[in-house]
C-alpha cells in the first residue's frame, strides 16, 4: 500500500453508505496529505456542506453529472483552469464553504466515453454462479416523485445514448467478457417507448444471445413494447408502482393510477413477462387501512415478484424538504437510511409497528399457497429458500430488533 500514492482519489456514494465513503477518504489522507480527495454521488450533491463538514478529509464535492466537473477539477490540479471558474464543485474557503454554481446538463451524452471495464473486476459481478452486468443507457426524469433525487442529480430532461452506442456496449459486455445476463440500470427504460422498441428490435436482429431485465413506469408500457421486449431477450419487468391506494400516490406525485399499474402487469403477463412491483409504506400520514389496501392490492395485482420498502426521507427529494419542515426525522444516522429501517416520525405507527407491519407485507405476499407451488415448480423454490426462515423468525421474535435480515428481491436475481 506504501508504494501506492495516487495524485487523486475519487469516491462516489449513496446515503446509507457515506460512512464508508468518509473512511475511505480518511485512509487516502492517512496515506499523503497531499492526496487530493474528491466526493460525488447523490448523497454529496444535496449535501455538499453536511459532507465537507462531516469529512474534514474531503477536499472537494461534485454535483450533480460528475464527468465535466471532475474533469475541470483534474485540470485545476494541473495548473490549467482556476478553481472559482469550475462550475458544479463545492469546496472550502478561507470563509467558509463555497458552491458553485451548476454545471448544465451534458446534453448528448454519447460524448460520454464508454465505460473503462478493464478497470474493473468483472468477474465478480455474480448472482451464485451466475455472471451478470449492468448498463445505463440514459439520464434524467421528467417526473416529480416525492420519494426520488434522481430527477434533481441528473436533471429533468431525459436524454438516451443511441441505440448504436448501445448496442457497441451490449456486444462488449456479451462478447469480451461474456456476461449474458444484463440488467438495465436506467430509471425508465421505456420513457422514450421508441427508443426502447428500436433497442429491443436491434438486440434480436443481431442474435444477441442475452437474457436482461429493465424498469418501466406503468403509464409508459404497453403490450407492443412488452413483446418486443420477450423477444429479444427480457425476463422481467420492474415497476415502481408505490401504493394501492390513489390518495397517497396523488400525495407522493407518482402521477398514474391503480388502473395503469393493472393494465401494465397484464400487459406484461400476456407477453411472457414476468413483473417485479415495488410497494413503500410507512409515508408520514399513512393509516393502518392504507397499508393493507397497499398489501391487498399487491397480491391482486399479478406481479410475479413484491419488494416492500419503507419510505425513506433521502437527502434531495421532496420527501426530505417535508420531513424537515415538520421535524419527522429521527436520526442523523446515515446508515440507517437503507429503505429497510424507519427514519422518520409517522402519525399513526411507531417505528417497531411498522416494521412489523414490513414483515407483514411480505410474508403475506409471499406465503400464498399458490404462489409457493408456483415457485416450486418454476423458480425452483427461489423465493421459498429465503422467505421462509425470514417467516419462522418473525413468528418466533419478540420484537423486531432480533431479526432484520436483507429481503430484498432484485431483478438481477431473478434470471
Amino acid at each position: 500500500m506504501a508504494s501506492y500514492s495516487p495524485d487523486v482519489v475519487g469516491i462516489t456514494s449513496t446515503t446509507s453508505m457515506v460512512p464508508d465513503a468518509y473512511r475511505i477518504a480518511r485512509i487516502a489522507k492517512a496515506q499523503s496529505r497531499d492526496i487530493k480527495v474528491i466526493m460525488g454521488g447523490p448523497h454529496a450533491t444535496f449535501t455538499p456542506e453536511i459532507t465537507l463538514t462531516e469529512s474534514p478529509e474531503t477536499d472537494y464535492v461534485v454535483r450533480g453529472e460528475g464527468e465535466s466537473i471532475f474533469s475541470n477539477l483534474l485540470d485545476f490540479f494541473a495548473g490549467k483552469k482556476d478553481l472559482m471558474d469550475i462550475k458544479g464543485a463545492s469546496f472550502r474557503t478561507g470563509t467558509g464553504i463555497f458552491n458553485a454554481p451548476p454545471e448544465p446538463l451534458i446534453r448528448n451524452v454519447d460524448e460520454i466515453p464508454e465505460p473503462a471495464l478493464d478497470l474493473l473486476p468483472m468477474k465478480k459481478y455474480r448472482v451464485g454462479n451466475n455472471e451478470f452486468a449492468t448498463i445505463v443507457t440514459s439520464r434524467g426524469c421528467p417526473y416529480n416523485c416525492m420519494f426520488c433525487s434522481s430527477s434533481l442529480q441528473f436533471g429533468k430532461v431525459w436524454r438516451g445514448h443511441s441505440a448504436e452506442r448501445v448496442m457497441r456496449e451490449l456486444e462488449t459486455l456479451k462478447y469480451k467478457y461474456g456476461k449474458s445476463e444484463i440488467e438495465f440500470l436506467d430509471d425508465t427504460f421505456t420513457l422514450n417507448m421508441k427508443r426502447a422498441s428500436i433497442l429491443a428490435e436491434m438486440i434480436r436482429k443481431e442474435g444477441l444471445d442475452i437474457t436482461w431485465s429493465a424498469s418501466a413506469r406503468v403509464n409508459l408500457f404497453n403490450r407492443d413494447i412488452a413483446e418486443s421486449m420477450k423477444k429479444a431477450g427480457a425476463h422481467t419487468v420492474y415497476f415502481g408502482i408505490e401504493s394501492g391506494v390513489q390518495k397517497t400516490l396523488d400525495f407522493i406525485g407518482k402521477g398514474i393510477n391503480l388502473q395503469m399499474a393493472a393494465t401494465s402487469v397484464r400487459n406484461a403477463k400476456e407477453a411472457g413477462l414476468r413483473s417485479l412491483g415495488s410497494f413503500i409504506i410507512g409515508f408520514p400520514d399513512d393509516t393502518e387501512d392504507e397499508i393493507r389496501r397497499t398489501i391487498s392490492f399487491s397480491k391482486k395485482l399479478g406481479v410475479s415478484f413484491a419488494q416492500f420498502t419503507v419510505a425513506t426521507p433521502y437527502p434531495g427529494t421532496r420527501l426530505w424538504d417535508y420531513a424537515r419542515e415538520r421535524n419527522l426525522i429521527t436520526t442523523g444516522d446515515w446508515r440507517k437510511f437503507t429503505t429497510l429501517t424507519p427514519v422518520m416520525k409517522l402519525r399513526n405507527f411507531t417505528s417497531q409497528e411498522i416494521l412489523k407491519w414490513l414483515q407483514k407485507a411480505y410474508i403475506g405476499f409471499y406465503m400464498r399457497p399458490l404462489f409457493l407451488l408456483k415457485d416450486l415448480l418454476v423458480n425452483k423454490a427461489f423465493v421459498f429458500k429465503r422467505i421462509i426462515p425470514y417467516s419462522r423468525a418473525f413468528l418466533h421474535s419478540g420484537t423486531v430488533e432480533d431479526y432484520q435480515p436483507e429481503i430484498r428481491i432484485e431483478v438481477s436475481d431473478l434470471s
